[in-house]
């Protein structure tokens, strides 16, 4: 199982056990059982040390220093010091920084929302990858974004966020760009990608009381199935906080 935090794991199971499976059909498929994994954004290492700790080798790209450094000490503490290359760049650099066909799965989460053209960032990432590599894209959901704000009670931010070109519910929304499941579809395609499988994270997550969650017994076990289980379910992918995809390039 992936090592997490308990609150953490709400955020990250979900992706880590469809990033997972890839990863092991990819090492069945390429009879390696060492892949080369590109991290764009990836920070601190959420998903890049565990990974490492499969044994594959990660390559982190990030523009913070900060992140980096702190990646560097995770990774050392993980003891996969050898395994994680962490390099400053963002998406519009990974042509300079990566070669072209050379990974066999790159990891972009919470990436597009920041980016200035999704379409561009998406195919150079795509460049990237080896034939039969697979793409883990995770971006925040328009339509989960208006529900939120629905529910705090800002119903004129709601309305907005469902109206707005970027899903951002006002001038105060700290993020950039949203999207709904046929946009990110829609640049998997355009990338030449075949989309394999999306699911919602943080269906219900987001919504539950955190008071709940940290006192009552067993309820951050029971929710945590319950997200499992809805998150490949289409009729949920709607009102999720975030949509993840997997595409593999043909």
């Amino acid at each position: 199982m992936y090592p997490t935090r308990p609150r953490s794991s709400l955020r990250t199971a979900v992706v880590w056990e469809v990033l997972r499976e890839a990863l092991e059909r990819r090492a069945q498929q390429t009879g390696r059982t060492a892949l080369d994994v590109l991290d764009t954004g990836g920070g601190t290492g959420n998903f890049a040390v565990p990974v490492a700790k499969l044994g594959h080798r990660v390559t982190v790209v990030d523009p913070s220093p900060d992140a980096l450094f702190a990646l560097e000490r995770r990774a050392a503490e993980a003891g996969v010091t050898d395994l994680v290359n962490a390099v400053q760049g963002d998406a519009q650099t990974i042509g300079d920084l990566v070669q072209p066909e050379s990974v066999d799965a790159v990891l972009c989460h919470g990436v597009l929302e920041y980016v200035d053209d999704p379409a561009d960032a998406v195919a150079r990432i795509t460049a990237v990858l080896r034939k039969g590599g697979a793409l883990s894209l995770l971006a925040s959901n328009r339509n989960g974004a208006a529900l939120a704000r629905a529910i705090a009670g800002h119903f004129a931010e709601a309305q907005h966020a469902l109206e707005d070109a970027d899903g951002r519910w006002g001038e105060g929304d700290p993020m950039p760009r949203r999207f709904t499941e046929d946009e990110l579809v829609a640049l998997a395609d355009g990338a030449g990608l075949r989309v394999d499988s999306v699911h919602g994270v943080r269906i219900f997550a987001d919504l539950v009381p955190g008071v709940l969650v940290d006192t009552e017994p067993g309820a951050l076990d029971a929710l945590l199935k319950l997200e499992q289980s809805a998150a490949g379910r289409a009729a949920f992918h709607a009102i999720a906080t975030q949509l993840h995809l997997l595409a593999t390039l043909g």
